[in-house]
């Protein structure tokens, strides 16, 4: 099990032990898994989870769709509105397409447009785990959108080691502890053997030197 108070000094430590910057610089965890076959797919983690504080930085969000949606996500301030014929476009442009993959990290679509959004844009979300979030119709993104800015998207693929973004050296570090205890414990959950399935995490600052979670 987590202890928020190990957290908390492993935190510290790692900001104490950074350079010391002008600029407020992200903080990482990275996890590694132990006695877990990676290779199996259903012991990949694909997990959106909700951090109390969020992670400091402004996350991207794309919705794609017309109509209502477009509407509800205008009041949400969505970065990036994209229209059906739009996606088509963005099909046979790669370059571009690839660059929207890049920028935002989350990516929600009506229903109807979604088998548009897997033939023209699913070759560069996919690998990027950013397929969107099927909205149905009349379902209020709204809250959808704010919970997403908020949150951070595990995905392992076949890999036992995954590093994910908690917070930023502006933050209090009671509250990156509070988001790392949240992480850590979402994924403890989902592993077939809980705590037993980890090996280590490790915080670092940026440019600072990892920092043990005992």
């Amino acid at each position: 099990m987590v202890d928020r108070a190990k957290i908390l000094n492993a935190v510290t430590t790692a900001i104490e032990k950074a350079p010391k910057r002008k600029f407020s610089e992200s903080i990482d965890i990275t996890i590694n898994l132990k006695n877990i076959d990676m290779a199996q797919p259903k012991n990949r983690i694909d997990e959106t989870i909700m951090l109390p504080h969020g992670t400091g930085e402004k996350i991207n969000i794309c919705v794609i769709g017309k109509g209502d949606i477009v509407t509800q996500a205008k009041e949400a301030k969505v970065d990036l509105i994209i229209g059906p014929e739009e996606v088509e476009r963005l099909g046979g442009a790669p370059r571009e397409a690839r660059k929207v993959a890049s920028k935002y990290r989350y990516f929600l679509a009506e229903t109807g447009v979604m088998p548009g959004v897997g033939r023209y844009l699913g070759p560069r979300l996919g690998p990027r785990g950013r397929m969107p979030m099927p909205i149905p119709p009349q379902q209020d993104i709204r809250p959808i959108v704010e919970r997403l800015r908020n949150s951070v998207k595990i995905r392992t693929k076949d890999k036992t080691v995954f590093s994910t973004k908690v917070g930023t050296t502006a933050m209090k570090p009671e509250q990156v502890a509070e988001n790392i205890e949240t992480i850590v414990k979402r994924i403890e959950a989902v592993l077939e053997q809980g705590p037993l399935n980890v090996r280590s995490v490790f915080v670092k600052t940026t440019m600072g030197p990892a920092v043990r979670l005992e």
